[in-house]
């Protein structure tokens, strides 16, 4: 029987995992501050970046959603695996050989469900790829030869043949030691009428990869007439690993040169992906078994992001049929920031970009991509070419159709150079007139509005924005910007990401010194984890103050003190920081000590209680001190944090 992992393991392989390079996998990081590098969330869908990543302590936060944790909790949301596999794929990654407790390193466990759906489809892929050098797959190689595809784009691409056999593939994989309910769970064996078989036959195949790489399902294409399976591509059906409308076929080529080049090229087959990437556009994907949608958008925008996020393009190559301006226009009425940068790129007769590649060669890719025309601007065109612009009638008509369609365009600069250019396209010499007309439009739109007059964010259909993490059992949330409690949220802050540094003076101060109760709570959690001179530092501290509770809105906040950029300049000046804003921290919990005395004295009387009287008088003299010198503190150490 498999044993536990052991804790020093699970430590060890934290400390050793860069938690920056994981979560690059899957967003694009921009550097933040001194410790902290940002992206786009990948648990909610945001158009401005609230995600942070804290390299130097192993954690993430998103401040929208509220999503945090170390890495095994971020490799857990977002491949849906459990806490052990998560370990267990960080431990592959890094070559880290796991310890069982009971079992040592020679035990064989079930490296859990997802794992082994991963396995079997690295097995498959090897099988298919090994088949497409045997004779039986001569048609296969021949359908990749006449598109000028050679073995070498073969091999990048990973391509395969399923052969004709209807179950060599199960018996392949069956005897490796795989259990048919794992190939039917992965999609590559289904059960037929005398026993398990292959679900692809006489196919040439294309592994499905995900972000990080791992093969999670295939693409299949019929290749002879008498093939009986619907469909001239069949891919893997949903399974665990397989959600179609989240893959993108070559995005573990491209994701790279996406984020680096601020570009997507989104094109609609797997040889239409080839022929960009040997063409030199770097940056193609395509969709797999279904047309490109909402949560596909929502990946290639996590890896667009920058600085200045809609400086990134997003180029479909749709066909100039109506299947194509139909797409088109979907794509107009929905983000309107990104449809300023969407362009539309169409190859001359119809032709795509593997048929381009083909007849004209790389350059006239290459070129494909370097003539896009803006999605505005395709759209409108597109509208105007069925209208007859050479007589008046026309000419009104196509007007009539197009000015509402540019009304749509938010932006009100954009808005109004659409418009001049619209009355140039159509011959209105009124340039005045259509600009008018569609600035009435646009705001008989703005008026109509949601019926209530509130305003509304994002796209039409999208998801509503994260509401504010909600109140949990007894705790509420404390405002992030409550400038009266800035100093007490700074002080928790360091305390969770430097706790070596606030040390024993953190320790000596006491709950009562915080006044919101969601500050007290973690106060009271982080002294059951030991205090700070516990001697635990980064993910493994925050999660063993964590432990401590099970309300998640305490669990979010510690989360997000962890994760919250301190207002330094430099890794230099963070002691000094930390020990004035504990020394504030320390002076304002005096300084209501202070105020309580001065009320006790007040109602007291000298002559009557001389005795208390004094003793407390002399509990405020010692108190008023040691404010001043706490108050001497902070403000040194705030001078030289600033430079003065």
């Amino acid at each position: 029987m498999a044993g536990r992992i052991p804790d020093r393991d699970i430590a060890a392989i934290r400390e050793r995992v860069r938690i920056e390079d994981v979560v690059g996998e899957y967003v694009a990081l921009k550097r933040a501050g001194a410790d902290s590098i940002k992206g786009l969330c990948p648990f909610h869908d945001e158009k401005s970046p609230s995600f942070h990543v804290r390299p130097n302590h192993g954690l993430f936060h998103c401040f929208g959603c509220g999503e945090g944790g170390d890495v095994y909790k971020f490799l857990q949301q977002i491949e849906h695996i459990g806490f052990v596999e998560a370990v267990e794929q960080l431990a592959d990654r890094i070559g880290y050989q796991i310890n069982y407790e009971g079992g040592g390193t020679s035990v064989q466990r079930d490296r859990g469900t997802r794992a082994r759906l991963v396995a079997a489809n690295a097995a498959a892929h090897e099988f298919y790829v090994a088949q497409l050098r045997e004779p039986e797959a001569e048609t296969a190689r021949e359908y990749l030869t006449d598109r000028n595809f050679d073995a070498a784009a073969a091999k990048q691409f990973g391509c395969g043949y399923a052969p004709g056999g209807w179950d060599v593939l199960t018996k392949h994989l069956l005897r490796k030691g795989f259990e048919f309910k794992e190939l039917e769970a992965a999609g590559l064996s289904k059960q037929g009428k005398r026993g398990p078989i292959d679900r692809f036959h006489r196919r040439l195949l294309w592994p499905i990869r995900n972000l990080g790489g791992e093969v999670i399902g295939f693409g299949a294409r019929k290749l002879f007439d008498d093939d009986t399976m619907p469909g001239k591509y069949v891919n893997t059906p949903e399974t665990l690993l397989y959600k179609k409308s989240q893959v993108l076929f070559g995005l573990d080529h491209a994701k790279r040169e996406i984020a680096k080049g601020h570009q997507a090229v989104v094109v609609e087959g797997y040889t239409d992906v080839m022929a960009m990437h040997l063409a030199g556009v770097k940056t193609a994907v395509a969709s797999c078994g279904t047309a490109f949608g909402e949560e596909h958008l929502q990946v290639l925008r996590r890896l667009l992001m920058d600085d200045n996020f809609w400086r990134g393009e997003i180029i479909y190559t749709f066909d100039g049929d109506a299947a194509g301006q139909a797409a088109a226009l979907k794509a107009f009425s929905g983000d309107q920031r990104l449809a300023g940068q969407t362009y539309i790129a169409i190859a001359p007769d119809g032709q795509d970009p593997c048929e381009l590649r083909q007849h004209s060669g790389d350059a006239a890719v290459r070129d494909l991509v370097a003539r896009r025309t803006p999605l505005y601007e395709f759209v409108i065109r597109g509208l105007l070419a069925e209208h007859n612009l050479d007589d008046v009638e026309g000419r009104v008509e196509a007007l009539r159709r197009t000015v509402p369609v540019v009304a749509q365009i938010k932006d009100n600069a954009t808005r109004k150079g659409y418009a001049t250019r619209l009355a140039g396209w159509v011959g209105w010499d009124d340039i005045q007139l259509v600009v008018r007309r569609v600035g009435e439009e646009a705001k008989k739109n703005r008026m109509g509005g949601n019926g209530s007059g509130a305003k509304t964010t994002g796209r039409p259909g999208a998801a509503p924005a994260p509401a504010p993490l909600a109140e949990e059992g007894s705790s509420v949330r404390p405002a992030p910007n409550d400038p009266a409690l800035f100093a007490q949220r700074q002080t928790l802050s360091a305390a969770l990401q430097y706790p070596a540094i606030a040390g024993t003076v953190f320790d000596s101060i006491d709950a009562a010194a915080f006044t919101h109760p969601a500050y007290v709570a973690v106060r009271i959690m982080i002294a059951k984890a030991g205090g700070a001179t516990a001697g635990l530092g980064g993910a493994e501290w925050v999660a063993a103050v964590s432990d401590h509770t099970d309300d998640l809105m305490i669990r979010a906040l510690v989360s997000e003190l962890a994760n919250e950029q301190l207002p330094v300049r430099s890794q230099n000046d963070v002691p000094r920081f930390i020990t004035g804003i504990l020394a504030r921290t320390q002076e304002a919990w005096v300084g209501r000590q202070i105020a309580e005395l001065k009320s006790k004295l007040q109602r007291l009387s000298a002559s009557e209680e001389p005795d208390t009287y004094m003793t407390l008088f002399g509990d405020l003299v010692a108190l008023e001190q040691y404010r001043k010198s706490l108050a001497a503190q902070a403000m040194g150490s705030e001078a030289d944090s600033a430079g003065v």
